[in-house]
C-alpha cells in the first residue's frame, strides 16, 4: 500500500464515521449517508491505485453492471418495498464476500504458502457471508410474499439439522487448516453454510423480521472484516467492522424491544402474516365508527397522539396524515406521533415514512417516552399498527407476545384504530386492543380514510 492510498483510506475511514454520526436523526439522516457514500468512493479509487490491481475491463465491468443494476432499483423503490430491498442489497454483500473467499481459496492453492491467521480469516468470511447471503434472500422472499411469512420449520428435526449443517461447514473448514486443501471441501462449506442460512430463517415469522434483518446485517459486516483482514485491505476491515458492530448493537436494542433473546429468534417458530383468528373471539363486539365522527372527536381533542404501523405503510398514508395533522395543529391541538422500535418490518421503517412527510423530528417519540403521555391523551389513533399496541402483551402470560414492551395506548381517554379488517398482525395473534370500550374501529384503506377525515376537519 503506498503512502497516497494510506492517506485515502484515513479519509475514507474518516468520512464513514462523520457519516454514521448523521444517521442518528431524520434531519441529518440523508447528509450523513450522502458523506459516507462519498468516503466509500474515495475507499474504491483508493483500492484501484494499489499496484498490480489486476483485471482493468474485468473492475470496470464490475461497477458498469452494478450500476445499472442498483441505481434503477434504488430510485425506483417504494417505501413500503424498503425492508426487502435492504435485506436484499444487504444480502449481496454477503454473498460478495463468500465469492472472494472461494477465489482466494483457488488463487493460493488452498491457501498453501499463506500464514494462518488468512486461512482462518478466509473460511470465517466464506462461512458467514454464505449464510448471510442465503438467509437474507428467504427473508427478502418472506418480505416480498414470495414466501409463507409464517415460520416454516420441520418440527423437532429443526434445531439437529442446523447443528449438522453448522457442524459440517467447520468441518470443511477444519479440514482445509489441516492441510486437506481438495477445492471440494471449499465448495461443501459454502454449500452446507447455504443451506444453514436458508434453515435458520425459514422458522423465524414476520413478527421478528426487523430483528433478523439487523442479525444478517451485522453478519455481512463481520464477514467483510474477516475478509479484509485475510486479503490485507484497511478499508474493508474497518468498513466491514463498522457494519457488523452497528449492527450487532442494533440487533440487540431490537431485541430487547421485543423482550426476546437473539437465540429464541434465532430459534424461529414466532409470528406469521397470514394466521387465523380464533372464532371464539370474532363474536365479540366490536364499536365502529366513521369518518365524520372521528373527525370531530379529534377536533375537539387537546391532545392527540398517532400511532403509525405497518398499514399506514401499504397504504402510503404518511403525506395524508401528515396533512390531518397541520389542520389540527392549526386548531390549537397538540400532535405527536408513538414510535415503537419494532413497528413495520425493518429498523426505524416509521421514522423513514414519516421523514419522507416531513413530519418534525421533535413531534415523533419513543415508546418509553410517548407512554407517560398517554394518560394525557385525548386520542390515540392507531393507523395499521397491531401487535405493538396489543394489550394481551401484558395481560396474557399465554400470549406469545407475552413480556414484550408496547405501546400503552389504552391509557389514553379514547382509542380509534384505521384497519382494513380485524385480521391478525405479524404475531398471528387477536389484539385485544379491538375490543376495549375505548377503541373504536375506522374500518378502510388507511390512505383513504385520513383522506376523509381531512375533509370532515375543513368543513369544520
Amino acid at each position: 500500500m503506498t503512502p497516497l492510498v494510506g492517506v485515502l483510506y484515513i479519509v475514507a475511514f474518516s468520512l464513514f464515521i462523520y457519516g454514521l454520526m448523521g444517521l442518528t436523526g431524520p434531519r441529518t439522516a440523508v447528509r450523513g449517508n450522502a458523506i459516507a457514500a462519498v468516503g466509500m468512493v474515495i475507499a474504491v479509487v483508493a483500492t484501484l491505485l494499489i499496484p498490480g490491481m489486476g483485471n482493468w475491463p474485468l473492475i470496470v465491468l464490475g461497477v458498469v453492471l452494478g450500476a445499472l443494476v442498483g441505481v434503477p432499483a434504488a430510485r425506483k423503490v417504494k417505501m413500503t418495498a424498503m425492508p426487502q430491498m435492504v435485506a436484499l442489497f444487504n444480502g449481496v454483500g454477503g454473498g460478495a464476500v463468500a465469492l472472494i473467499a472461494w477465489v482466494e481459496f483457488r488463487t493460493t492453492g488452498g491457501y498453501l504458502v499463506e500464514p494462518v491467521y488468512v486461512a482462518v480469516a478466509s473460511l470465517f468470511a466464506a462461512l458467514i457471508g454464505s449464510i448471510s447471503f442465503w438467509g437474507s434472500l428467504i427473508a427478502f422472499g418472506k418480505l416480498q410474499e414470495i414466501l409463507p411469512g409464517r415460520p416454516v420449520t420441520l418440527r423437532g428435526l429443526q434445531q439437529p439439522l442446523n447443528i449438522v449443517l453448522l457442524l459440517g461447514a467447520v468441518g470443511c473448514a477444519a479440514a482445509v487448516l489441516s492441510d486437506v486443501r481438495t477445492e471440494i471441501l471449499m465448495i461443501v462449506l459454502l454449500l452446507a453454510a447455504a443451506a444453514l442460512g436458508v434453515m435458520v430463517v425459514l422458522p423465524i415469522g414476520g413478527a421478528d423480521m426487523p430483528v433478523v434483518i439487523s442479525l444478517l446485517n451485522a453478519f455481512t459486516g463481520l464477514s467483510a472484516a474477516a475478509m479484509g483482514l485475510a486479503l490485507g485491505n484497511t478499508a474493508l476491515i474497518v468498513a466491514g467492522m463498522i457494519v457488523g458492530a452497528s449492527g450487532s448493537i442494533l440487533t440487540n436494542l431490537m431485541a430487547k424491544a421485543m423482550n426476546r433473546s437473539i437465540p429464541a429468534i434465532v430459534a424461529g417458530g414466532f409470528g406469521g402474516a397470514k394466521a387465523v383468528i380464533a372464532t371464539a373471539k370474532e363474536s365479540r363486539p366490536v364499536r365502529s365508527t366513521s369518518s365524520a365522527d372521528t373527525a370531530i372527536q379529534l377536533a375537539y381533542a387537546s391532545k392527540v397522539v398517532v400511532v403509525p404501523g405497518y398499514g399506514m405503510a401499504v397504504a402510503q398514508a404518511q403525506h395524508a396524515v401528515r396533512e390531518m395533522a397541520q389542520l389540527l395543529e392549526a386548531k390549537g391541538i397538540s400532535v405527536s406521533y408513538a414510535i415503537h422500535p419494532v413497528a413495520g418490518r425493518m429498523p426505524g421503517h416509521m421514522n423513514v415514512l414519516l421523514a419522507e412527510a416531513d413530519v418534525p423530528y421533535e413531534q415523533l417519540k419513543e415508546m418509553d417516552e410517548i407512554n407517560s403521555e398517554f394518560p394525557q391523551t385525548d386520542v390515540a389513533l392507531v393507523i395499521g399498527a397491531n401487535d405493538v399496541t396489543n394489550p394481551a402483551a401484558r395481560s396474557d402470560p399465554g400470549s406469545p407476545i407475552y413480556g414484550m414492551p408496547i405501546l400503552d395506548v389504552t391509557a389514553s381517554r379514547s382509542v380509534i384504530v384505521l384497519k382494513r379488517s380485524m385480521s391478525s398482525g405479524f404475531a398471528g395473534i387477536d389484539n385485544e386492543l379491538f375490543y376495549d370500550p375505548k377503541t373504536s374501529m375506522l374500518f378502510g384503506d388507511a390512505k383513504a380514510s385520513v383522506r376523509e377525515i381531512v375533509e370532515e376537519l375543513k368543513a369544520l
